[in-house]
């Protein structure tokens, strides 16, 4: 398969094993699975799983780009994200008020000489990473045959 254009991911079955698929990227190839509980072979992440990573790779990059510009001390950052459903009735700040909605728990260790204001702003500019902000506004998905 040729690699596709940069900006697209390509995902199809792998062949091996039930869930299993290959995705490509312009410069990647990984597989992505199902757990064996679920099912599939564990051959990769699950798609949940690759979710997390896309928002965690997202803030810690964020916050080394912006401790970097701004000559910040951050020396290691880790960030540590959960998925779940909840009530929505649960929600504090949710339009949503019936039914389960999804919840994304992300908790941010920041380390390095760090006084209290930076950490601060930090955390607020985690919330301002690019796919932190795609998740948290309406997604409009375009399905096409082809």
């Amino acid at each position: 398969m040729t690699q596709p254009e940069p900006g697209t991911v390509v995902v199809t079955d792998a062949g091996s094993g039930r869930y299993t698929q290959r995705v490509t990227t312009a410069g990647h190839e990984f597989l992505a699975d199902e757990p064996t509980s679920a099912g599939g072979a564990d051959a990769g992440p699950t798609p949940y799983d690759l979710l997390l990573s896309a928002l965690g790779t997202c803030t810690s990059m964020t916050l080394r780009m912006y401790a970097d510009r701004k000559g910040i001390p951050l020396t290691r950052t880790t960030v540590r994200l959960r998925h779940d459903r909840v009530h929505a009735r649960d929600c504090e700040r949710c339009e949503t008020e019936v039914g389960l909605i999804s919840r994304i728990t992300r908790e941010i260790s920041l380390e390095g000489d760090l006084d209290d204001a930076q950490r601060a702003r930090l955390l607020e500019i985690a919330d301002k990473c690019p796919v932190h902000r795609t998740l948290s506004h309406e997604i409009a998905i375009e399905t096409h045959a082809i």
